[in-house]
Parts: structure tokens; C-alpha cells; sequence
């Protein structure tokens, strides 16, 4: 659930671009995310394609922060096939809920990686659809906080 008071500035700046591209529809579609316009977040994005039936998720994108912080790299590979993703992951668990719901979802999990100076990572998952209707695509936002800036996330 998405809760303002307690969200990073990327975060609450996906959404509200997540929203503004909207314009009236459930959902935007992948043509209308523009990079030129999120340049600020693009080291921050992932953008997972979607298989249905069976439900997986492939990583089409991954940006330059988020791959600082893997310890592997995840680029093509389906979550089905990564051990710590697949089901009954929580990663796969919010995964499929937005494809369910059509509706963003933003989530906060203690940080695991070789950056010690970190204790969360919050991320906004958000549902994109070339026909409002199916899912096919999830445009992820990532934002990792460090110990001494977490009294102080917006």
C-alpha cells in the first residue's frame, strides 16, 4: 500500500509520473513512459515483461543503481528461475498482486546486499498495459536508504 508520509522522494516521484501518464485510462501503456522525461529515476527502474499462463516475469531492464546493490545479474532472466524470487517469494507474491489488481503497490524490505550502510530498500511496482485491460508489462521503481537518511525520507 502506498503511504506518503513514510515514502522516498523517487518513489513518490514514479508514482506521480506513473500517474500524469495515465491520462484517463486504467493504466499507461510502455510507449508512453518516455526515458527523456525520467531521467532522474532511470538508474532507478526496472521494467519487467510478463508471461501469463504460466504467470512469470522476465527482467527486460535493470538501471545502474539497482545493479550496484545485485549480487547477480538479472537481465533476461525469469524469476521463475531465481531461487529467492520464485513463488512464494515476496517479490513474486507483489509482482503478481499488480497484475491482479492493475493498480500500483509500494513496499519496503530490509535491505540484503554487500552495501552495509543500507537498511531498506522501497519500491513502487506499477502496472503498464498496451490495451488497459491486460497487464503486460511492470515499470519498478527501486530506492535503497541508507541508516542516516531514514529519519529524515520524506
Amino acid at each position: 500500500m502506498f503511504s506518503p508520509e513514510n515514502t522516498s522522494s523517487k518513489i513518490g516521484e514514479a508514482l506521480a509520473y506513473w500517474e500524469s501518464k495515465r491520462a484517463g485510462r486504467r493504466m499507461p501503456a510502455r510507449a508512453d513512459i518516455d526515458p527523456g522525461e525520467i531521467r532522474s529515476l532511470l538508474p532507478h527502474v526496472i521494467l519487467l515483461d510478463i508471461a501469463h499462463d504460466p504467470l512469470d516475469f522476465r527482467y527486460r531492464l535493470i538501471g545502474t543503481v539497482i545493479e550496484e546493490h545485485l549480487l547477480n545479474d538479472l537481465s533476461g532472466k525469469w524469476m521463475s528461475k531465481i531461487p529467492h524470487q520464485r513463488p512464494p517469494s515476496r517479490i513474486w507474491t507483489n509482482c503478481r498482486a499488480v497484475v491482479e489488481t492493475r493498480a500500483p503497490l509500494q513496499s519496503d524490505t530490509p535491505y540484503v546486499g554487500s552495501k552495509r550502510d543500507f537498511v531498506v530498500s522501497q519500491d513502487i511496482l506499477m502496472p503498464l498495459s498496451d490495451d488497459d485491460g491486460d497487464v503486460n508489462m511492470l515499470f519498478v521503481v527501486v530506492d535503497y536508504l541508507r541508516k542516516d537518511t531514514l529519519s529524515s525520507a520524506p
